[in-house]
């Protein structure tokens, strides 16, 4: 088993922690995470992975290890986030790789794919939506946020930034609670109390909105270039629903696509059945020779 290293880099004043493994002469995958999470979700995967690729992930501003940046100082929006972990690509040297996008990743990554798309040689898409009809049931309170910032919208949303907001978006929908590890959630709970957390992460649910807007700009990418494509999607999520990782194969229609009995965070159960997905869908596309 491959070691994982822990280091960061400074991108415009701002530190980068991310996780690496595996040796630079591997096929590269770059795993960007989701909310309220951190490249702490890829812990198992990257483990499973490490002696057959070279793995990467990183943690946003306000997220996990990076530097939480006061918002006076740094702007706390998907298009800053996507252009702050552009320049991380860029120094790490990264030209090539997979690009594995989970919920909050699917904002940040697509908009590099959409500028940069020579990088991106394959799509790996858990629970990371780009369609309209993959908004579940538990983004009610999102669309009134959306529609109308105040108070009442604003605290309601505040519900998903406690302890049993976080434990709620781990253990809803799993197959098996018993596999689900309490050190996760805690984790990531961890950060989001910190002092101005709470404030960063509503400006960034708020921001949320702007991507809906850009769906058909991202449909329109997978569209033109065809990214081979892997989807392992918990098709119990309440957030993002199976409809979402369906709906991909009106633009790809050649998409590999697995639906896993389990939540919105897949890997917490199925790390080892995805890894194994993922080892088989990049071996047979030979996608970097």
């Amino acid at each position: 088993m491959a070691s994982i290293r822990y280091n960061s880099l400074s991108i415009d004043g701002v530190k980068i922690f991310y996780r690496e493994a595996g040796s630079r002469s591997n096929p590269a995958i770059l795993l960007l995470h989701g909310f309220p999470s951190s490249s702490h979700m890829y812990r198992d995967l990257i483990n499973d992975l490490a002696d057959r690729y070279y793995l990467i992930a990183p943690d946003y501003p306000g997220f996990g290890n990076s530097d939480m940046p006061d918002r006076d100082k740094y702007t706390y929006t998907f298009d800053n986030l996507s252009v702050t972990i552009e320049k991380f690509i860029d120094a790490l040297k990264l030209t090539k790789f997979a690009l594995y996008m989970q919920d909050y990743g699917s904002p940040v990554g697509y908009r590099i794919a959409v500028r940069r798309p020579e990088l991106i040689k394959a799509l790996i898409i858990q629970n990371a939506n780009a369609y309209e009809e993959g908004i579940g049931p538990a983004i009610e309170d999102g669309k009134r946020f959306w529609a109308n910032r105040n108070t009442e919208t604003e605290n309601a949303m505040r519900n998903i930034l406690t302890a049993e907001g976080t434990k709620f978006q781990y253990i809803d929908g799993v197959e098996d609670v018993q596999r689900i590890s309490p050190d996760a959630y805690r984790y990531d709970q961890l950060f989001l109390d910190r002092p101005g957390n709470n404030e960063i992460q509503l400006d960034l649910l708020y921001d949320y909105r702007n991507n809906l807007t850009l769906y058909p700009v991202w449909q329109q990418y997978l569209r033109d270039h065809q990214p081979p494509t892997l989807i392992t999607w918990g098709k119990n999520d309440a957030m993002f629903t199976e409809k979402g990782a369906l709906a991909y194969r009106k633009d790809l229609p050649k998409a590999e696509v697995h639906l896993l009995n389990t939540g919105h965070f897949a890997l917490e159960e199925f790390h080892a059945e995805i890894a194994v997905y993922i080892d088989r869908f990049l071996s047979a596309a030979s996608l970097f020779v």
